[in-house]
């Protein structure tokens, strides 16, 4: 065969190769070269090489250019190799530039691939949003449970407003932790005051004291506001006159420990008077032992020579005298009055 055949063969094989590559970008090349982002062919054939869809990438750089920002394909190519969202970057990349937010396109790609919607980050910043303290969807009553030092349980629900830290959204806690910090906030707040009251007539004391206790260090927010969205007394959300209700509970409750006071006094009353009786019971015991004694000693005065016959017989005639006399003094009516002691 003719060499010349051969070459021209050749040629026309890589000029139609040419043609079809430059016929298949063209779209895409023309939009970027119309747009003012202009992208090589070359540039075009590489990114469908590495499995990179060309018109994606053009169409963020032309983004990018039409809002006056500077940004070479191959960080495209690269956020989106590492798995990005190209157009979600571009987007906030643009919304921070127009709200003169410093915002550069490392820290918009590093806040994309950890997880964070880079875009509404920068929203979030621009126009704070608010989050409901606790959660509803993890409450089942939706409100905090708090008890202030007088003992009355509060439920607080509260309402945080929050803007977007982009310095910090990088390792930065979420929306979770802040809800969990504000609601201890909030329950320690309670939980210091004194009375109940103190809460309810100022319930922008207890928001302030949260706020000032810097509970958005080391989170992706900057707490703006904390506000009291609903507070009330456990219990009585249906009764108009929540501190007479309060009251009647408490005096009753004042009633029943003045009442176990009192039974318990009486228990010891009780207890002290059969105390008294055993007493009683032994002193008498003591009398009858030392009357037993008596024959015993006159036995022993008669064996040693103190006391002679004469003595007793005396002493026998003064006791019976004695009782002679006491059943003369006695009369009818005075009878059932008891034995006399002897």
């Amino acid at each position: 065969m003719n060499p010349l055949v051969i070459v021209f063969a050749i040629a026309t094989i890589v000029v139609v190769a040419l043609v079809a590559i430059f016929l298949y970008f063209l779209n895409v090349w023309v939009r970027a070269l119309m747009s003012g982002a202009r992208v090589s062919i070359w540039s075009l054939v590489g990114m469908k090489l590495r499995r990179i869809p060309p018109s994606l990438i053009v169409d963020a750089r032309i983004r990018l250019i039409k809002s006056g920002l500077a940004l070479d394909t191959d960080s495209l190519e690269a956020h989106y190799m590492a798995g990005g969202d190209i157009i979600n970057v571009v987007n906030a990349l643009i919304a921070a530039d127009k709200a003169n937010i410093d915002l550069t396109f490392q820290r918009a790609a590093a806040i994309d691939l950890a997880g964070r919607d880079v875009l509404e980050a920068v929203r979030t910043s621009v126009n704070p949003k608010v989050i409901d303290c606790p959660d509803p969807a993890k409450s089942a009553t939706g409100m905090l449970d708090a008890v202030a030092k007088d003992g009355i349980r509060l439920l607080v629900k509260a309402r945080v407003t929050v803007r977007a830290n982009i310095e910090r959204l990088v390792g930065g806690a979420g929306e979770e932790t802040i809800v969990a910090r504000v609601g201890q906030g909030i329950v320690s707040a309670i939980g210091s005051s004194m009375s109940y009251k103190s809460v309810l007539e100022n319930p922008d004391t207890i928001s302030r004291r949260v706020l000032d206790s810097g509970l958005d260090a080391q989170t992706g927010f900057e707490i703006v506001s904390i506000d009291i969205a609903d507070i009330s007394v456990a219990g009585v959300s249906d009764v108009a006159n929540v501190g007479a209700q309060l009251e009647t509970e408490r005096a009753e409750a004042d009633k029943k420990m003045r009442q176990a006071e009192a039974e318990g006094r009486r228990a010891m009353a009780v207890a002290q008077e059969q105390e008294m009786k055993a007493r009683v019971q032994e002193m008498q015991a003591r009398v009858v032992e030392a009357k037993a004694e008596v024959p015993k000693a006159m036995a022993q005065a008669f064996r040693e020579g103190h006391l002679g016959v004469m003595d007793y017989y005396k002493m026998q005639n003064i006791e019976s005298d004695t009782s002679m006399r006491r059943s003369i003094a006695r009369t009818d009516g005075d009878s059932d009055s008891g034995p006399i002691d002897e």
